[in-house]
């Protein structure tokens, strides 16, 4: 009988504990707060700017094809909006040296794609903290746009 109480009580603790690591909190946070972090000023160079779909954009001169790009941080041990805009930093850094490489100097229309789920904003980005990682997808069109 001992060892049908201690099976039960394994078995409750796992069961408890799956969700607890199953965690997928979604947050919309604003675009505007990653391009002013700190960090940012040294990670883009300003060579590429950044419009989200419904922003108002400089003229279109050339459009050199979409990309993704979907950028995770550990969130172990940080809070869960400054994981965000750090994974959301380093998806722009992917899309600003992707975009060097095919001479555009924007990204345009840029949407949320969390897993193949698009959300769009003129002024927001979504972003989906777990137990452990932190994660922001993002897809937009490389573009020559006028100065």
């Amino acid at each position: 009988m001992n060892l049908f109480k201690t099976l039960a009580v394994a078995i409750l603790c796992v069961v408890t504990t799956v969700p607890a690591l199953a965690r997928d909190t979604e947050y919309k946070l604003p675009f505007e707060d990653v391009l002013s972090m700190p960090e940012a000023q040294g990670k883009l160079d300003g060579s590429v700017k950044f419009y989200l779909k419904g922003q108002k954009t400089p003229k279109v001169l050339e459009k050199y094809g979409d990309d993704v790009t979907n950028r995770k941080t550990n969130g172990v041990g940080k809070e869960d909006v400054f994981g965000c805009k750090w994974a959301a930093l380093s998806a722009l850094i992917a899309l600003q040296e992707k975009a060097k490489q095919q001479g555009a100097n924007a990204v345009i229309d840029i949407v949320s794609y969390y897993k193949k789920d698009a959300f769009s904003s003129p002024t927001d980005y979504e972003c989906h903290a777990g137990a452990v990682i932190i994660g922001v997808a993002l897809k937009g069109t490389y573009a020559k746009v006028a100065d």
